[in-house]
């Protein structure tokens, strides 16, 4: 059989982004051009027996079935000289897609009216016009730019209603609210919406409101406290809302709550299940896919990190919970109609679309069915008991052309986050090490999602527990598996990865080479260079660097600069606003200055996900550095 390598990357389709109307699915496959180095994307239509392609591409995204399920509507950047996607319309009969209407910086989502008459978009607007087109950037708010989207200051998402007959739009929100998310009241005269009042001194708070479409009046429901992400409508008066407290600040558990707008009054629905209600779970060839929260007859329905698995589950509105799709793998999203309908992968089967029915669950596409062509190292599940008692989920994978009695060298792979996961989901990278010859070994310490908001909360203690426990795994690793050169370990990791293996190389010499990619290395930088440092820092490391800055100089792995005698190369991309390139140059420079072996390698045009949405070419240029870093100090 074949062995999965860096260019195989190219073959992936990537099954995301679905909606469900009665019989009929609407989603997206996307394909990895290395040749264009671009990705392409169109919508598939599966209409309860077979699979037919429905839309030509070539960046067709995000469709949604009309009320009466005769239209879908969806994003596309159909023309070469558009830079944002546009706003189309086809039949479900088929036929041409019609162009709706533009929006000067693209479209963020967009609801049907219950009668199908119209469309409410989000989109970004600029709230203070700027004056000729002087190229200059005069800034007056933070946070100024986000990652993956570029210069954010100045705009707003804001509401538009756009006519699905003419295309004629209207804007019903101004000022200085940032729309998140929306649906429809059921008569079509209000719609509901969470958005940030104030980005910048209260950025994690967002609040719901309700507009009332003919007067344009807004109110709001909520008190400012929480950080709502989505919510699902019972009535006028009940909703059910998917938000953090905040009690424990970030790693606060994303819960589901039915909210009484009379009383304001909240009832935590998922109080039996301290998991969050969305995936966190890490992959490297997923699509697009929304994170939906769906009620029907009496349920709420919802996705929520179990461990290291992303399962389907539902809630009623006492808290009885019941997982209605489970096992070893990770559900990326779903929509319900005559069936549900979901798209899932595992460890060693990349996104498919599956439907159930009637208690059967059924695989209806085989777009990555070449993958069985391959040969695949399985993860193996074992558990550490760490120092203190807790245990922690732990993976191995051997090389593919793995002999008994032979020592290999072994990589020891870190997620970011910290509060995301390692699972039962598709990882290329992971695959590409083993078929190299290398062991993978990865786990999910503490800050990791998926065990409760004490285990995840690390706040104040990065560096501490989380790193005892990616050493603990280490030991245990090689205590179990005597296949493991211990004198021939790596590490590599990025974004908090990037991080722990920037405070690892600082503080043990047991790895004879690492990697670190879109780290954080000097968290005084951080806070004022990225788009979330502002507030991800004082929530994590604790106040600001005038008032703590012994705390935040203590947790910079910059610092231990000269204790580094561990090879390392740092990958980092020179758009990556969540951890900004000076994290990468400032680390190069202090190593390079106390003459230590470093490398670094910048990737243009490229921001924080490079390693999950980058240009093709520079994905595979990633990996080969990688695997060529490791090949160099581990195997040579």
């Amino acid at each position: 059989m074949k062995k999965l390598d860096i260019k195989d990357l190219g073959k992936f389709k990537l099954v995301g982004g679905l909606d469900v109307h009665k019989n009929k699915t609407a989603f997206t496959v996307t394909e990895i051009s290395l040749e264009k180095d671009d990705y392409f994307s169109k919508i598939y239509l599966y209409d309860g027996r077979r699979v037919m392609q429905f839309t030509a591409g070539p960046k067709d995204s995000n469709p949604k079935f009309s009320p009466d399920g005769k239209f879908i509507a969806f994003a596309s950047k159909r023309d070469k000289e558009s830079k944002e996607s546009e706003l189309y319309l086809i039949s479900t009969k088929g036929g041409e897609a019609k162009l709706l209407t533009r929006f000067k910086y693209g479209i963020n989502d967009f609801e049907f009216s219950p009668d199908g008459k119209a469309l409410a978009v989000i989109s970004p607007v600029e709230i203070e016009r700027k004056k000729g087109k002087d190229d200059v950037h005069v800034i007056k708010e933070i946070p100024f730019w986000f990652n993956g989207i570029g210069w954010i200051y100045g705009k707003r998402a804001q509401i538009f209603l756009v006519n699905t007959e003419n295309g004629r739009k209207r804007k019903l929100t101004k000022g200085k609210l940032d729309i998140l998310t929306l649906k429809w009241s059921d008569d079509g005269s209000k719609i509901y919406f969470v958005a940030q009042e104030d980005r910048e001194r209260k950025p994690m708070i967002s609040d719901l409101y309700v507009l009332d479409v003919k007067s344009k009046k807004i109110e709001k429901l909520t008190d400012s406290k929480w950080r709502i992400e989505d919510f699902v409508i019972i009535d006028e008066k009940h909703f059910v809302l998917r938000m953090s407290t905040l009690e424990r600040g970030i790693p606060t558990n994303m819960h589901l709550y039915l909210f009484n707008v009379e009383t304001k009054e909240i009832k935590k629905l998922t109080e039996k299940l301290d998991r969050s209600a969305y995936n966190s779970l890490n992959c490297d060839v997923r699509g697009k896919s929304r994170n939906p929260l769906i009620y029907k007859d009496g349920w709420v329905y919802y996705i929520a990190t179990d461990g290291p698995r992303a399962n389907l589950f539902r809630v009623d509105l006492k808290g009885n919970i019941e997982r209605v799709i489970g096992g070893d793998r990770s559900i990326e999203t779903f929509g319900i109609g005559n069936y549900i309908a979901f798209i899932a992968q595992d460890v060693v089967t990349p996104t498919e679309l599956y439907i159930l029915r009637d208690g059967k669950e059924k695989k209806v596409t085989n777009f990555n069915e070449w993958i069985k062509e391959y040969k695949l190292s399985k993860p193996e599940h074992f558990k550490v008991k760490a120092s203190d008692g807790v245990e922690i989920d732990a993976w191995i994978m051997k090389p593919v052309d793995f002999k008994e009695g032979k020592k290999y060298p072994a990589i020891l792979e870190i997620h970011g986050g910290p509060k995301t996961a390692y699972g039962y989901s598709f990882m290329h990278e992971f695959h590409v090490l083993t078929s190299r010859g290398f062991v993978v070994i990865f786990s999910n310490p503490r800050g990791s999602d998926g065990y409760g908001e004490e285990f995840a909360d690390i706040r104040k203690h990065y560096g501490e527990r989380d790193y005892q426990d990616l050493m603990e795994v280490v030991d245990e690793a090689l205590k179990r598996f005597d296949f493991i050169d211990a004198e021939r370990i790596g590490v590599t990791g990025g974004s908090y990865g990037g991080f722990m293996t920037n405070w690892i190389v600082g503080h043990t010499n047991r790895f004879k080479a690492a990697v670190t990619q879109r780290s954080i290395s000097n968290w005084v930088s951080f806070f004022g260079t990225t788009d979330i440092g502002y507030f991800f820092a004082p929530d994590q490391i604790g106040e600001d660097p005038w008032s703590n800055f012994e705390g935040y100089w203590e947790k910079s792995p910059l610092k231990y600069a000269p204790n580094v005698e561990t090879p390392l190369l740092i990958i980092h991309s020179m758009e990556d606003y969540r951890c900004w390139l000076p994290e990468a140059l400032q680390l190069f420079t202090a190593l390079k200055y106390f003459g230590k072996t470093v490398e670094l390698a910048v990737f243009p045009g490229e921001n924080h996900d490079l390693s999950r949405s980058g240009k093709p070419k520079h994905r595979v240029k990633r990996l080969e550095l990688i695997v060529g870093w490791f090949e160099r100090w581990l195997k040579e």
